[in-house]
């Protein structure tokens, strides 16, 4: 059970930050970081990485998973219940570097695919299985590796939980209007 709570706090960071453009994009106080990230470049007459893809998601993104991060090191640090799930090594590491690690992979790996899909001539939005529930989570754990090395099944957890959270979330939001397909 411990390594199952580890799985969600640990990643919850890039979680947060996966979602945050999608919310970020309806915040008006946002339009002016509402610019693509490839600003309209184009590879092979083919855009990078498209317009979902902005400064304002990525910013907005980073932003909010960092302080997700440093929130929920201070909480577990002040909670004791929360304190013994956690491996020591977690409450010697830089909060705000383990978060933005997390939460700049997880958006890193999200256009990665971005740019693979539109080399594949797959559409913004359309939906490419698995690569549109995983891309987030390998980017966030690659990144993350460079402050903590977890253990393979610690690994194999974040995935197969992370998985799972996307797709309900991503029905969610479908189901709130606030994404086209629901997955």
């Amino acid at each position: 059970m411990n390594d199952l709570f580890f799985a969600f706090w640990f990643f919850l960071p890039a979680g947060i930050a996966n979602v945050t453009p999608i919310f970020a994009a309806h915040l008006p106080i946002l339009n002016q970081w509402n610019y693509p990230l490839d600003f309209f470049q184009k590879l092979n007459g083919k855009r990078i990485f498209g317009d979902h893809k902005t400064i304002r998601g990525f910013v907005s993104g980073v932003f909010l998973g960092s302080l997700t991060s440093l929130i929920l090191f201070l909480l577990a640090y002040q909670v004791p219940t929360i304190r013994d799930h956690l491996p020591s090594w977690y409450f010697h590491t830089n909060p705000i570097l383990l978060g933005f690690l997390l939460s700049s992979g997880a958006l890193l790996g999200d256009m990665i695919k971005s740019f693979f899909k539109r080399r594949l001539n797959i559409p913004p939005g359309a939906t490419w299985i698995p690569f549109d529930q995983i891309d987030y989570i390998l980017g966030g754990l690659l990144l993350s590796s460079f402050v903590h090395v977890l253990s393979l099944i610690q690994y194999v957890l974040i995935l197969i939980l992370w998985v799972g959270i996307h797709v309900l979330s991503t029905i969610t939001g479908y189901l709130l209007r606030l994404k086209e397909k629901p997955l």
